[in-house]
């Protein structure tokens, strides 16, 4: 049953918290009451840890929880600032719950139920997959439904059927790698350093993508710790990122001490990439099209991969099943889409508890 003293009316004002991983992220995000474009960002500051977390290459738990505790008020002061509002204007919070580092989601969940509880406000605990997906809506709009979303980041490869706004029904998802944990990982093989999926992005541009012909995956099997599945929809990518280390190896055994010439490891961005892009666009259109889908979307820090975005528009008029893509500050972390996944949850009436507590495996 629906609470209508916590649902969202024209103009309540949500304030977002993002602490799932290495960017200390907070937005104010209101309703607007049109059916069409529900949502409107008011602000959305996110601090990031990249330079903290380079010299490491990849991100250090403790460091990314340490520095969060150091940056959070001052984001969230800067959001309210940017926003044109104070606390007193603030109808609701929302914040990631998980999935995430341990961490670095307790440092959200505890200044949100802190700020909750401190001013009489309704909390809202969000997943973090649910704020990717509903950073479409956010983006554009009402979709047409039922859709397709492709949620592709650093920790997560997921395909999601939504057959109504909210409703968000598994599909497929990776069995080992995420794709942007193989981005990461073949970068830092090739010593190019962290983020590893920007800068094989641009190496890319320079090379042959059809210099090196990377095996496809062939999924024969139900997915083991889903086997209520039949896994068509998943996704693998640790093959792939086995024969780039097998590889680069032989190369190295060639050139002996001599690193790889530029002009090979452009070609191998470039071919690799071809290789995740096809395989993460084939898996959302060939899930559209068995469903019945009338849109597809795809959301996470890969969505903004320039090919995923050229290679998913060309497919999209090819196959004339409209695809719709977050701008590039909706798609890596932030909190604007946490606060918009707040007024979905909102909406339906869904308020956290008292003891609500950071959950770093959470599922959606």
């Amino acid at each position: 049953m629906r609470n209508p003293r916590t649902e969202p009316s024209y103009g309540t004002l949500v304030l977002g918290i993002e602490t799932s991983c290495d960017e200390t992220a907070a937005a104010l995000v209101e309703d607007t009451g049109h059916a069409a474009r529900p949502w409107r960002i008011r602000s959305n500051v996110v601090a990031s840890q990249v330079e903290i977390h380079r010299e490491w290459g990849g991100v250090v738990p403790e460091l990314a929880s340490r520095q969060h505790v150091r940056d959070i008020c001052g984001v969230v002061e800067r959001a309210l600032s940017d926003g044109g509002a104070g606390w007193s204007d603030v109808g609701a919070l929302a914040v990631t719950q998980g999935p995430g580092l341990v961490g670095s989601l307790l440092v959200g969940v505890s200044f949100a139920k802190s700020a909750a509880w401190a001013l009489g406000k309704p909390l809202v605990a969000v997943n973090h997959l649910a704020g990717h997906i509903e950073s479409i809506w956010l983006e554009h709009g009402r979709i047409p439904l039922p859709a397709v979303v492709l949620v592709v980041s650093g920790g997560h490869t997921s395909l999601y059927l939504i057959a109504r706004e909210g409703d968000y029904q598994l599909l497929g998802r990776t069995r080992d790698d995420a794709a942007g944990e193989a981005y990461d990982k073949v970068a830092k093989l090739l010593g190019l350093g962290y983020p590893g999926g920007p800068i094989l992005d641009m190496l890319a541009r320079e090379g042959n993508d059809q210099a090196i012909r990377w095996p496809g995956t062939r999924l024969t099997n139900p997915d083991r710790n889903a086997p209520e599945r039949d896994g068509r929809f998943d996704f693998s990518f640790s093959g792939l990122k086995t024969a780039v280390l097998r590889h680069v190896r032989g190369r190295q055994a060639e050139l002996g001490a001599a690193p790889l010439p530029h002009g090979e490891i452009v070609d191998l961005a470039a071919s690799f990439q071809r290789r995740v892009v096809e395989t993460l666009i084939d898996r959302a259109f060939a899930a559209a099209r068995w469903h019945g889908a009338r849109a597809v979307g795809i959301a996470g820090g890969v969505s903004a991969n320039s090919r995923l975005r050229s290679e998913a528009m060309a497919k999209a008029e090819r196959s004339e099943i409209p695809v719709f893509i977050p701008s590039l500050a909706l798609s890596t972390d932030n909190a604007a889409m946490i606060a918009a996944a707040g007024l979905r949850q909102l909406a339906a009436g869904r308020i956290a508890p008292a003891d609500l507590n950071a959950a770093a495996s959470l599922p959606l």
